[in-house]
């Protein structure tokens, strides 16, 4: 296979480790732990992996030999340094004992079902360190929740002498390995489960996960696009941006986007929710920037939109969460009328209240919010342009201002949604070094005997080689939800907090980045050159440690 000259470059990249990782590791134990709401109902659910400790990995005196296989399963969307976290378990594993063997199962976690996996030998990891993707072995959304799945697992784990599963995903991949873990260890069938904390999204992290990885470079591959738009922005100045970024459940990459670049106006959908604003509401604030700066002869300006704002509208919320059970029960009736017989039959069973606003909404995204739904049953945000319709519904309100002599400008839009632009870059000095000091701290994990933990590393905004390493219980990070009508455990997401450090310095520059041309232009990722600029960490992170 042909590689670029960065990819030759970067395979030669050495990822820092902190000093506790250096040499020979043991293990300090803490106090016991529980869940973060639900004692009772999670103690219950999980006897076996409950109340366990958090673990420091410290020097020690003597190296763990320990003759274990590892099986490894990369599950969800992608995100950047990935397969930092494959070559730093690998070389750990190896480390300990040249015997060990690492295998693969291709497409996530199907694979373990299905039996589908490969050895990874040291030819193969090769060639993939320092990179973005999945693409050594493939990712998949495979849910581990079903006891014939275990079972069928346990089969190829056995033949293949396998000591301990590694799944790296967010928040419901850790989820299912708890349960996995706990499965396996009340079974007493010998088998670890250790998970390992990804997700661009930002949204699996606490007080014991500083940050998931994938975001750090994730945000700052967004960050140089929309600084690049903002300088054709402030060049061509005509056009207003509306940029829509990834992040679902919550808005820590529009955030950690604006707090890197700057632009004129950046959405929260948190803010939005707690505001209880409507869809009007939104638009009414958007004109406001653009009248003002159109009264100073500043027709352009870059709006930043997470992609799941229209979620956290609460009264398209309330809509989109009847619309959710109406279709689960209903979606056969439906499903084979025509379009306007769809819209009727919509109209006729929502509450008065939701089917007001169902009305009010522009066509396309009414029947976006009424067809596609993903494998769980739920919207797909991602597929409704929002961008789209805010500028048109921007478009519209500037017009009738325009009548009435409250505005005097010119309005034209151009749209753009960095979605996949950003999960498999390549990733930066951070997450490469972060993802394999994860990989190493889960080796450690399964060497010192350790289940149904999740690896961490903390103290991110140091150098790399004063990071503390260790585990914490995936117990510690659930509660309890309604999923598809029923209740059950699940990692908590982590929301903006509009009381945060981040939020609050955003929310003190804002109105000045309304109305002034503020744009900062982060540029590229740099790999190599002086720490302050390769080895930074997100603006949130460092805001959040206040560093």
């Amino acid at each position: 296979m042909e590689k670029s000259a960065l990819q030759i470059a970067r395979a030669a990249y050495q990822p820092k480790l902190p000093k506790a990782l250096q040499g020979a590791v043991k293990v300090k134990e803490g106090e016991p732990t529980q869940s973060v709401a639900d004692q009772e109902e999670i103690k219950k659910l999980f006897p076996n992996t409950y109340g366990m400790p958090i673990v420091e990995f410290v020097p020690a005196d003597e190296a763990n030999t320990t003759r274990m296989n590892v099986g490894i399963i990369l599950s969800g969307g992608q995100a950047p340094g990935g397969h930092n976290v494959i070559t730093g378990l690998f070389d750990q594993i190896k480390k300990l004992n040249p015997e060990n063997r690492l295998y693969g199962f291709i497409l996530g976690p199907g694979g373990l079902v299905d039996h589908n996996y490969m050895e990874l030998t040291k030819e193969i990891v090769d060639e993939y360190r320092n990179t973005g993707g999945f693409d050594m072995i493939g990712s998949g959304r495979t849910k581990l929740e079903k006891v014939d799945q275990f079972e069928k697992g346990l089969e190829i784990i056995r033949q293949l002498d396998i000591k301990a599963i590694v799944i790296i995903g967010g928040d419901d991949s850790n989820t299912n390995a708890c349960v996995l873990a706990e499965y396996y260890a009340a079974k007493q069938y010998g088998v670890q489960v250790i998970g390992c904390p990804k997700t661009i999204d930002g949204d699996l992290k606490n007080s014991q996960i500083e940050t998931s990885f994938g975001f750090d470079t994730a945000c700052k591959t967004y960050s140089e696009l929309i600084g690049n738009i903002e300088r054709d922005c402030n060049s061509a100045r005509k056009y207003w941006h509306f940029i829509k970024v990834m992040g679902r459940s919550a808005s820590h990459i529009a955030l950690e986007c604006a707090l890197q670049t700057q632009p004129n106006i950046c959405l929260v959908s948190e803010e939005v929710e707690k505001n209880d604003m409507t869809l009007n509401q939104i638009v009414d604030q958007l004109c406001e920037a653009i009248a003002y700066r159109a009264a100073q002869g500043n027709n352009f300006g870059t709006v930043i939109v997470p992609e799941g704002l229209i979620e956290f509208i609460p009264a398209i919320g309330r809509l989109i969460q009847e619309l959710n059970d109406l279709l689960a029960a209903h979606g056969a009736d439906y499903k084979d009328l025509d379009k306007e017989a769809q819209r009727e039959y919509i109209l006729a069973h929502l509450s008065k209240e939701n089917a007001a606003t169902f009305e009010t909404l522009p066509e396309d995204v009414a029947r976006q919010l009424s067809l596609d739904r993903d494998p769980h049953g739920n919207v797909q945000v991602s597929l409704i342009e929002t961008e789209k319709l805010l500028s048109a519904m921007c478009e519209a309100r500037l017009a009738e201002w325009k009548k009435e002599g409250k505005y005097v400008g010119k309005f034209a839009a151009q749209h753009h949604f960095f979605g996949y632009e950003g999960r498999c870059a390549a990733p930066s000095n951070f997450d490469a070094d972060y993802c394999y000091a994860l990989g190493t701290s889960a080796a450690q994990l399964i060497a010192n005997g350790k289940t149904g933990y999740m690896a961490i590393v903390k103290n991110t905004t140091a150098p790399a080689d004063e990071w503390i390493a260790g585990g914490v219980p995936i117990t510690m990070m659930m509660n309890m939800e309604r999923r598809n009508g029923e209740m059950k455990p699940v990692i908590r997401k982590a929301l903006v907090e509009l009381d945060g450090a981040p939020f609050k310095c955003f929310a003190a520059q804002r109105d000045l980045w309304a109305k002034e041309t503020c744009y900062v232009y982060p540029g590229p990722i740099q790999y190599w050159g002086p720490s302050e600029v390769c080895d930074q960490p997100t603006k949130t992170l460092a805001l959040e440690q206040a560093k």
